[in-house]
């Protein structure tokens, strides 16, 4: 792993850690394209979400670092979290979640995604969550390891459907 600090990412973050997210998305419906809606303009939809999110309390955005050969630093990996309120559907009391953690190419299997793990669920413990929740492609086995090595079971599976109107 190349030298990699993570941090709360700032305004000036925001548009690479978009372009990231954008490649989630993508990645997302690429593997379920009748789950997962891929909308036009991605990266500036991220990019409005997360200025949205960088400013509402209880949102945590992280970015991870890196340094580069010639010393310029480069966004290779960014965490979205947030805290949740009580649901009833879910019968899921308050929470902490983590909703994307992505890493990229260049710099998967190198520790990146356990740093910014550590670090969103340190952020959203300091901001009062009693349990933290998240949710992983069922075929993404690595992720499932690496939260299962960071205290998480599992507890809940969805399920899809897609119904005549759908198709």
């Amino acid at each position: 792993m190349s030298n990699v600090v993570v941090r709360p990412a700032t305004e000036q973050d925001l548009s690479a850690a978009a372009a990231l997210a954008g490649q989630l998305a993508r990645l997302h419906h690429d593997t379920d394209p009748e789950r997962f809606f891929l909308p036009d303009n991605v990266v500036e939809g991220y990019t409005w979400w997360f200025k949205r999110e960088l400013a509402r309390n209880g949102a945590v955005i992280l970015v991870a670092e890196a340094s580069t050969a010639g010393g310029a630093p480069l966004i290779v990996g960014y965490a979205y979290g947030a805290l949740g309120e009580r649901d009833w559907n879910l019968l899921l009391d308050e929470h902490g979640a983590v909703h994307d953690i992505y890493v990229a190419d260049g710099e998967r299997r190198s520790g990146v995604g356990a740093l910014l793990l550590a670090a969103m669920l340190a952020a959203l413990e300091r901001l009062g969550a009693p349990r933290i929740v998240l949710s992983t492609m069922p075929t993404n086995l690595a992720a499932q390891r690496l939260f299962a090595r960071h205290g998480f079971r599992a507890t809940f599976i969805e399920m899809t459907r897609n119904t005549a109107r759908g198709a």
